[in-house]
């Protein structure tokens, strides 16, 4: 699977979220992504990573293998990244 092709079933799934995906082992099954969105705000962490594996859904289990996860609320990203606003 494409890096471009995991962005998108998260983009479908969250949408509006600012997503950066990246295949860290060049076998097209071992994923790095930074997602953030304003739909995760209140939410803990496992409940935000649980928003993107569900948009992930089946693939998960089927073509991907590994998925490290780092996601932000906007407010948090803006706050923890003031230069990138």
């Amino acid at each position: 699977m494409e890096p471009e092709e995991v962005k998108l079933l998260i983009e479908n799934g969250i949408p509006g979220a600012k997503i950066e995906v990246v295949d860290t082992t060049g076998t097209k099954d071992h994923f790095s992504a930074i997602v953030i969105s304003s739909s995760f705000d209140g939410l803990s962490l496992i409940e935000q990573h649980q928003k993107v594996y569900s948009a992930i859904g089946d693939h998960m289990t089927r073509e991907i293998h590994a998925l490290q996860l780092k996601t932000f609320s906007t407010k948090e990203w803006e706050k923890n990244n003031p230069q990138e606003n």
